[in-house]
């Protein structure tokens, strides 16, 4: 433990789920945390469980004002600001476009791209001055949708694959000074919700055993994975002497569904 002792880090969406469990990782390794998630009452109990390593904002991660708030406190609390690591998103539930009104294909598509794509940007955006300083980098979380289809609908699948782009592409320009990865999960029971103009926001995948059931069925190491399964991805890729050579990489954390095969 302690790989990430005095680093500074900005994580999106962890009050629960991969992301709250980000968070406890890169406190027991050391960093300091500032969280951005809208979900006021558990950031409560983030800041009450870890005083002196988490601070938190409540906000909107769509809005440019709530990421610039959450490296202003960064600043303000700790100095500085070494790692952005972007993991809010919303999943569309398998809808189908072809079963969606156009109205309300058109609504559902800017929800999802603006959570799982513009918000990124807009972190990134906020946080690029700040990281330049400290010459740290970007994670990004993605997921196995983002490589291949069975991970979401057409909705989800395409803002997956459109981080990938945005990853590669941020890699390439913010090079050499600062690194640019992602970390893909898979497999995994968590409180990922839907958008609202689907009626989804307060169903949780965690909820639903059915899915529960076509994870273990369709991983080839037969599990589903809880969220703190995935964090040592994310530790390894923000930290300077595990992987200062990488860059543009995204690591999958999914139990080998990439070689599922045919049956």
């Amino acid at each position: 433990m302690n790989r990430l002792h005095d680093e500074v880090v900005l994580v999106t969406g962890g009050a629960k789920g991969i992301g709250r469990a980000v968070v406890e990782r890169f406190v027991a390794e050391g960093a300091k945390v500032v969280v951005l998630d809208r979900d006021a009452e558990q950031l409560h109990l983030l800041r009450e469980r870890y005083p002196d390593q988490v601070d938190t904002v409540a906000g909107d991660v769509t809005e440019y004002a709530a990421h610039a708030g959450a490296v202003e406190l960064a600043l303000a609390r700790f100095g500085k600001l070494d790692c952005y690591i972007g993991n809010a998103g919303i999943w569309d539930w398998y809808r189908r476009i072809d079963r969606l009104d156009p109205e309300v294909l058109a609504q559902v598509f800017d929800a999802i791209f603006r959570v799982n794509v513009m918000a990124n940007m807009l972190g990134v955006r906020a946080s690029v001055e700040a990281i330049r300083k400290t010459a740290g980098s970007y994670i990004f979380t993605v997921s196995p949708a983002g490589f291949y289809a069975g991970g979401g609908g057409a909705l989800y699948t395409a803002s997956k694959h459109a981080m990938v782009g945005l990853i590669r592409q941020l890699a390439a320009e913010y090079a050499p000074q600062l690194r640019v990865n992602g970390v893909a999960p898979g497999g995994s029971a968590t409180e990922l919700s839907g958008p609202k103009e689907l009626q989804l926001d307060g169903r949780k995948l965690s909820e639903d055993p059915r899915l529960a059931a076509m994870i273990e069925a369709g991983t080839p190491l037969k599990k589903v994975w809880r969220p703190e399964d995935h964090t040592g991805h994310y530790v390894l890729l923000a930290s300077r002497t595990d992987s200062p050579a990488t860059t543009a990489a995204i690591l999958h954390s999914d139990g080998g569904m990439e070689v599922r095969g045919a049956g």
